[in-house]
């Protein structure tokens, strides 16, 4: 397998030899100078790994699509504000998908096929929505997508059977929706400074949640059923200004050994 790393070389332009390595499956240009790219990056077609992040990079070719062997991409920290619909149509990208800080305002419809993906990384940048069949990426471990002004969740998260991590610090969500109490795998939620003001019952589904971080939101009261989470190992209920009082049931947790700060 050949491997290619040109990372923190301050290159403005990729170098025409690489053409050349037609068995090239890991190329790593992180870190340079890059305002385009060529396009017989996209011959280069037994590439499994490809990271292109921190570049100047403002758009990527529909032709990333013929890169069908891709199992990890890397295309964050660029100004790229519309991703390609072919994204989605890249069968074997599996591993991680990274599309943080780009600033763009949605996601291709396309990426939902991506049903075997494990990780997605979409923060920082101007999404107000996810797609809404989301849900078709039963793949997912773990998506983050914090540092966005999401004003929902689609009802379909909750078909993300497997997910074990869900990210969404630093949006204006002000609801979940009754849906995530689905995510029965989920061990970590993070909402930390969030506009959230109410919680469903339902979260008392997530039963092998262990990390439960709800700093800084604008909740008023929370539901009895959060008690009930027979693996929670941490409660974050800091910074909740329109909480006047602390739940009963935090004492029960803590005396199960959950740590609960408040």
């Amino acid at each position: 397998m050949a491997t290619i790393r040109l990372d923190s070389q301050n290159l403005t332009e990729l170098p025409a030899s690489i053409a050349e390595q037609r068995d090239l499956t890991d190329l790593s240009v992180y870190d340079n100078a890059l305002t385009a790219l060529p396009d017989w990056l996209w011959s280069l077609t037994e590439l499994r790994r490809l990271n292109i992040s921190a570049n100047r990079l403002t758009a990527v070719s529909e032709d990333i699509g013929r890169l069908t062997h891709l199992r990890m991409l890397d295309m964050g920290h660029n100004a790229v504000t519309t991703l390609p619909d072919a994204l989605g149509h890249l069968p074997e990208l599996t591993d991680f998908l990274y599309l943080s800080d780009n600033g763009y305002a949605r996601l291709p419809a396309s990426i939902t096929r991506l049903t075997r993906l494990r990780y997605l990384n979409v923060t920082d940048n101007a999404l107000t929505a996810l797609p809404d069949d989301l849900g078709a990426m039963v793949g997912l471990l773990e998506l983050r997508a914090y540092n966005n002004p999401l004003q929902r969740l689609p009802d379909s998260i909750g078909a993300l059977v497997n997910l074990r991590e869900l990210h969404l610090d630093n949006t204006p969500l002000t609801a979940l929706p009754d849906t995530i109490g689905g995510l029965a795998e989920l061990r970590v939620l993070s909402l930390r400074g969030c506009a959230l003001r109410t919680l469903p019952r339902t979260l008392g589904g997530l039963t092998r949640l262990r990390h439960l971080d709800l700093r800084g939101n604008h909740l008023t009261e929370l539901p009895e059923t959060i008690a009930e989470l027979p693996t929670l190992e941490k409660l974050d209920l800091r910074w909740l200004h329109g909480l006047t009082d602390v739940p009963g049931w935090a004492a029960a947790l803590e005396g199960r050994g959950c740590v609960v700060y408040y």
